[in-house]
């Protein structure tokens, strides 16, 4: 963005005014959000976590610490010009690359339900895949923005970013994750969108995309019965169907306004795992049409803010990372909210900031971080800076 130049406000004093020329409205809708999950993380998982460990607090405990973890994420990416994180870009996706790696040819991988998507580390383990897409996102903003001006050549600006992201979706396909791998397709095809790329190249990709999807689910029969029971729940009520059924007993319970906070029957070992992919399902029968709606709102707000901040951007970079983060968020809630009410085969992705889990709380808290810092940042035409310096 040539002839403009980057203002960066003042610098906060401590991490409380962080705010300081930064988007306040999608702090405190981040803060909402994160406080009401905690919350009904609670309220969803007492009763297991007792029945388990015998601590009706063991999840909430843990989903506390992960809490004080995010935010201090959040405050310290905040503080970090955007522009800095260019640095990393390619040191971030060989990173993610090396991780899907471990999860595959060592014995660091933990497996559950079937798929191996965490790393032990000793003290602790994270889901590989939540940190993937933040680095996908930095890599394609970083190589889409050095690439403007050849952004709609083939070779230059499409094929690059199109099989480096290739490459990361079989790694997440060996796992195998399919509905995290739909989310990379997603998020490399929209970046692509945003920065320009031929709609001739998109729609060739997509044509590519859509029989190798449909190859993959018939390929696994799981998946395939996954799918014939979101057409038809009830053809196997206590088996393939038996999540959504109870998901949408959930939504019908609640009603208007709710059965009340700690009240619900679903969580009583009706919903599996009710405190995480099915978080929304306890909010909608504990809380009712109402409490799904504001939640429902409020992520509507955060979605809106965060593509006005890129938007806004100064520069091509900012305004695509902006996007790319944004993107991840808007992808992850209305993928979870139209699996819970059975628009959509169930697939387990976390609901950011309110399904229990650490790595999607911390890395959805530092894209918001990342987000505040660009929104903290004003284009001005008193003196000419070309942002290649920064590249």
């Amino acid at each position: 963005m040539t002839g403009l130049s980057i203002t960066e406000k003042r610098p906060a004093r401590s991490w409380l005014a962080m705010t300081d020329g930064a988007d306040i409205t999608l702090l405190l809708v981040t803060l909402i959000l994160v406080t009401f999950g905690t919350v009904m993380i609670y309220s969803a998982s007492s009763v297991i976590a007792e029945e388990r460990f015998g601590d009706g607090y063991h999840f909430i405990k843990k989903q506390m610490f992960f809490v004080v973890l995010g935010l201090g994420a959040m405050a310290m990416f905040a503080r970090i010009p955007y522009y800095h994180l260019r640095k990393v870009a390619y040191l971030s996706i060989l990173l993610s690359v090396s991780l899907l790696l471990l999860l595959l040819i060592t014995q660091l991988g933990v497996s559950a339900g079937g798929a191996t998507r965490w790393l032990n580390v000793g003290v602790f383990s994270f889901q590989v895949t939540e940190m993937v897409k933040v680095s996908l996102v930095l890599f394609l903003a970083h190589f889409l923005a050095r690439k403007e001006e050849h952004i709609r050549e083939f070779n230059r600006g499409f094929l690059i970013p199109m099989m480096t992201t290739a490459a990361i979706i079989g790694l997440v396909l060996l796992q195998p994750d399919f509905g995290t791998a739909v989310v990379l397709a997603m998020i490399l095809i929209l970046m692509l969108y945003l920065a320009g790329s031929r709609i001739l190249h998109l729609g060739a990709l997509v044509a590519v995309l859509i029989p190798v999807g449909f190859m993959l689910v018939v390929y696994k029969g799981y998946r395939l019965e996954r799918f014939l029971s979101f057409l038809d729940p009830w053809r196997d009520p206590a088996n393939s169907g038996f999540h959504i059924i109870q998901s949408l007993i959930s939504f019908g319970s609640g009603e208007m306004f709710g059965v009340g906070l700690g009240n619900s029957m679903q969580k009583l070992f009706y919903l599996p795992e009710p405190h995480t992919d099915f978080i929304l399902s306890i909010i909608a029968e504990e809380s009712g049409f109402i409490g799904v709606t504001i939640v429902v709102l409020l992520f509507a707000i955060l979605i809106f803010k965060g593509f006005l901040i890129s938007y806004k951007a100064p520069d091509l970079f900012g305004s695509l990372l902006a996007s790319g983060l944004t993107i991840i968020i808007a992808l992850g809630a209305s993928i979870n909210m139209a699996a819970v009410t059975g628009l959509i085969p169930t697939k387990g992705l976390a609901l950011p900031f309110l399904s229990y889990g650490g790595t999607s709380l911390i890395m959805s808290l530092t894209a918001v971080g990342v987000l505040l810092n660009i929104s903290s940042y004003k284009v001005t035409t008193q003196t000419q800076i070309h942002t290649d310096k920064h590249r």
